[in-house]
């Protein structure tokens, strides 16, 4: 079976270090990163794009004066991104965002040099499954899962830049209202995501409106690669994709199996001569497509058209000529245009991002961009006062739920059995065990002189028998209503750190947390939180 790759990363395996060394860990690589980034000027247009972009979100002192460090020679940025997710997805896109503003404090301060946390808005992709909806914990049964309930979700192909909310996110809005309104700041909270959240709003606009609010303060700057006037920057690297294909995707397949080899396996697949762009044959808001090489030379079919279509490899640079925003990037095309656009020092990045970046390297090589620092983003697991609870009741620990619920049911039991409780059936056995040597004894010496004894004897046993059995059978359900009960609180406690076997963070919202504590409050212990550079796990206790 093939290894974690980031996990591995995360250890220090040489293994995973070969392919991307963890220059993050040491100071004089990251001051080298930030020299390189910072001798790579934003393109005047890209600048007036980001500034018009962010504009339209809640004002921010803050990330005014970033935009404007952005404009001057010699500013850096540290960069991060996700897909817009319902409610903002999952916990671990407030744990990105967060990462990155505290890397780029840190970066400023030991460089002296102006760096600039960036967060890029993944509209290109077109996976609605993976972000039509938001899960909140409960205190007894399953997650809760508010859905948009968008009956196109599993075979849209466009990307969701283009997806308005709809009607549908009113009665998701009414679901979590329903479910977290009695908590001491759902009004906050909801009031945020209801004003931003909006039937008219796409989910890219409702998305970037509550994140900058809450970071505000820190001035995060956001970046939709699917502006209208950023297609022209875009349509350079969109061209080498497609012309330079073959030799591109022959350097990521040879970087592929000396994965494999290695133990690991490709994040991303690679497709044989495979361009890593997609291409909207149907318009700017049409479905995308993949392309593959055909049999004829120059044309490409388009993956998973309905029609079977294909086109040439002239009709492509001509529509890249005419309608730049037709063409999207691929996972492992989008953090070139990222590193293109933007002077990256370093990127914050998840498990799978990791994974990618540790494919990367031919095509960086072969477009001739240096790498940023590749930077683990903050992992976190929440522990509040529900949890604390239930974690004394069992006398347990939060690193206690990477152990199987089975096992850990067995521990639990064999510690209460070691406390108090003894079996049912040696019970029962040791009471009429007494009982019947007293009787035996007691009926012989009256036999000697009372024969009719015997009788009551007789009686007398079967009476205490049949009390001792049910005494027993009383005894026996208590100690199976005390390992239901316990049965019970573990699953309670599972479902908050690890639901379906998750990371809580992978899986849960921000909803959930900002109602019982505040939206900025939960914000800010996030952000107080924050290691730069570390990537270990920690937990919050709010």
């Amino acid at each position: 079976m093939a290894s974690s790759f980031s996990a591995s990363w995360l250890r220090g395996d040489p293994r995973a270090l070969a392919f991307l060394p963890d220059r993050f860990r040491h100071r004089a690589a990251r001051a080298e990163a930030v020299a390189a980034a910072a001798s790579r000027s934003l393109a005047p247009a890209l600048h007036a794009a980001l500034v018009a972009r962010n504009a339209r979100l809640a004002p921010s002192p803050a990330r005014e004066r970033n935009l404007e460090l952005l404009a001057r020679p010699g500013t850096t940025a540290v960069v991060t991104g996700q897909q817009v997710g319902l409610f903002l997805g999952p916990l671990f896109t407030l744990y990105k965002a967060a990462s990155a503003i505290v890397g780029a404090r840190a970066l400023t301060e030991e460089t002296g040099r102006p760096c600039v946390p960036v967060f890029w808005l993944q509209t290109e992709d077109h996976d609605l499954p993976e972000i039509d909806h938001s899960f909140v914990p409960r205190c007894a049964g399953e997650p809760l899962r508010v859905a948009l309930g968008l009956p196109d979700a599993a075979t849209s192909r466009a990307p969701v830049a283009h997806r308005r909310l709809g009607e549908s996110v009113t009665g998701a809005l009414a679901a979590l209202r329903a479910e977290l309104g009695t908590h001491p700041q759902a009004d906050e909270h909801l009031g945020l995501l209801e004003r931003a959240y909006r039937p008219e709003a796409t989910m890219a606009d409702a998305f970037a409106e509550v994140l900058a609010t809450l970071f505000a303060d820190e001035g995060l700057v956001f970046l939709d690669p699917r502006d209208p006037s950023l297609a022209p920057l875009a349509a350079p690297l969109h061209r080498r994709a497609i012309e330079e294909a073959s030799a591109i995707a022959r350097g990521l397949a040879e970087r592929g199996s000396a994965l494999a080899e290695a133990g690991f396996s490709e994040q991303v697949h690679i497709r044989p001569g495979a361009p890593l762009s997609f291409f909207s044959p149907d318009g700017l808001e049409g479905p995308r497509y993949r392309l593959d090489p055909t049999d004829v030379p120059g044309t490409w079919s388009l993956v998973g058209h309905p029609d079977g279509a294909s086109v040439t490899t002239a009709e492509l640079l001509s529509w890249l000529d005419r309608e730049p925003l037709r063409f999207t990037t691929s996972a492992l095309l989008r953090p070139l245009l990222q590193d293109t656009w933007l002077p990256t020092a370093a990127y914050v990045g998840g498990p799978g991002e990791i994974a990618y970046f540790a494919q990367l390297a031919p095509l960086y090589a072969h477009l001739g961009l240096p790498m940023p620092l590749t930077v683990p983003r903050a992992r976190f697991r929440v522990i509040d006062d529900r949890t604390r609870r239930l974690l004394d009741k069992l006398g347990l620990s939060p690193d206690d739920m990477a152990t199987p619920r089975d096992e850990l049911l067995a521990r639990l039991a064999a510690r209460g059995a070691g406390e108090a409780f003894e079996p049912p059936e040696a019970v029962e056995a040791r009471l009429l065990d007494t009982f019947t040597a007293e009787l035996t004894r007691l009926g012989e010496r009256m036999a000697t002189f009372e024969p009719s004894f015997a009788k009551a004897i007789s009686r007398t046993d079967k009476t205490v028998r049949g009390g001792v059995s049910r005494f027993v059978a009383r005894y026996r359900r208590a100690i199976a209503q005390r390992d239901q009960v316990t049965g019970e609180r573990l699953d309670r406690l599972r479902a908050y750190l690890v639901p379906e076997g998750a990371p809580q963070e992978r899986i849960y919202g921000l909803p959930y947390y900002a109602s019982r504590f505040g939206s900025r409050a939960f914000t800010r212990l996030v952000l107080d939180a924050c290691e730069p550079f570390s990537g270990n796990l920690k937990d919050l206790k709010p």
